[in-house]
């Protein structure tokens, strides 16, 4: 699958929000919360695009000044793009970013009912070290999962 990652722009919102409501069925940003977090927050978003300039998947860091930790804040790929190395590729992207900004740990919270996700993120060196009650607004409890991140930028990331 031929895909390019980009920082996300004001002028994804809309695409990132019909993308949210393909692949989640709740706790989805709303048009308000998408454009604070691409344009205000103390945050980068990766935005994979496909060949036709299709919006197939985003992941968005949150920074806290004077922390070496950043939060994968949100994580989504297009349902219909599953399986085939995306999700994969635009989580090492998004960890090189964070290293970029610093931070030497990354911090994120799971659906514990969210197999594939808990799957990709052990595979690649996270570990769960909280059960979170009752976390979603669905009632899912959620593991926060963290890992060390390697202060030297791998050039097989980039995607192509």
């Amino acid at each position: 699958m031929s895909f390019t990652l980009r920082q996300g722009l004001s002028t994804d919102r809309d695409a990132l929000l019909a993308l949210e409501s393909r692949a989640f069925e709740g706790d989805r940003f709303n048009r308000r919360q998408l454009g604070h977090l691409l344009t205000r927050a103390n945050a980068a978003t990766l935005v994979a695009i496909d060949e036709h300039e299709a919006v197939i998947g985003y992941a968005t860091l949150l920074f806290r000044r004077n922390s070496a930790t950043a939060r994968l804040y949100s994580f989504c790929v297009d349902p219909a793009r599953r399986g085939m190395g995306l999700g994969r590729r635009l989580l090492e992207a998004i960890e090189q970013t964070a290293i970029a900004h610093g931070a030497g740990r990354l911090l994120l919270e799971v659906r514990a009912d969210n197999r594939v996700a808990m799957g990709l993120y052990r595979r690649t060196g996270y570990v769960a070290h909280r059960w979170l009650d009752d976390y979603y607004e669905d009632g899912c409890a959620a593991w926060r999962m963290d890992k060390l991140l390697d202060d030297t930028p791998d050039e097989s990331v980039t995607p192509s």
